[in-house]
């Protein structure tokens, strides 16, 4: 589904990534760890198309998208969280999700406008399609028409997973998606990222720091230290290895 190859990216003098490769295979779930500053969310801003990689390729369905601008590769299937929360504040929870699925609509600007014909069907046919699809596999009914201000961060943490998801994508970019929860909120989550992959058959890339999330979910890990890539494999491979326990996990893993 995407594969990432030789990929590297500097600010100045400063080697954000180098040399940097793997493959996300297809409807399962791969994982990138790594201490802070390791450019796990460069990376992340590299495949989404936030930033132009200096050198290497981001394929994604045997397509080479490395020029492609951030709302092709979503028009593509490409969707992303972000590890501080980018949700519109001062719009309910129903309208932030609509908002993800703005690649999927065909009414023109007039009829948007005047909301008539195909966009009032196309408008209702989206709710009950994000009803059924999202908001209900979700759990947040009862909060559907509540403000993004008014929320818990758990659960605005999952309202920006519903706007992923109301995109339909082939591929979900999860960057740190239990950072900050706690344990009831983590172990919601890690259920509704499971659910997502099983259910939707949905190839899932995700960055965390929680190591027993990542362990637990995870069937290939990729591990990142100051750019460089130094370890991949099964989870056991990654526990094991000691590169990876001297840079990241300690002795004690």
């Amino acid at each position: 589904m995407l594969r990432v190859n030789d990929v590297h990216l500097s600010f100045g003098g400063v080697k954000a990534l180098q040399g940097v490769s793997f493959e996300a295979k297809a409807g399962e779930i791969t994982g990138v760890i790594g201490p802070n500053g390791a450019g796990k969310t460069s990376l992340f801003n590299v495949i989404s198309g936030f930033y132009a990689a200096d050198k290497g390729t981001v394929t994604f369905g045997g397509k080479d998208i490395s020029g492609l601008s951030p709302n092709k590769r979503a028009e593509l299937g490409m969707a992303r969280t972000f590890q501080n929360i980018a949700l519109f504040r001062g719009m309910t929870v129903l309208d932030n999700i609509k908002l993800g699925s703005h690649t999927r609509l065909d009414a023109t600007v007039w009829s948007a406008l005047r909301y008539f014909g195909s966009a009032q069907k196309e408008e209702l046919a989206l709710r009950q399609d994000l009803e059924e699809r999202v908001i209900d596999f979700l759990e947040i009914d009862h909060i559907r028409k509540a403000p993004i201000t008014a929320l818990p961060y758990g659960l605005q943490k999952r309202v920006e997973l519903a706007r992923a998801m109301a995109m339909k994508p082939k591929i979900l970019l999860l960057d740190e998606p239990v950072a900050g929860m706690n344990r009831e909120e983590t172990a919601d989550m890690a259920r509704f990222i499971l659910d997502v992959q099983e259910k939707f058959g949905t190839t899932i890339l995700l960055v965390e720091h929680d190591m027993n999330l990542v362990m637990d979910i995870c069937s290939h890990i990729v591990v990142l230290n100051f750019g460089r890539q130094i370890a991949q494999g099964t989870p056991e491979e990654i526990l094991k290895h000691p590169d990876v326990i001297d840079a990241y996990l300690g002795q004690a893993a």
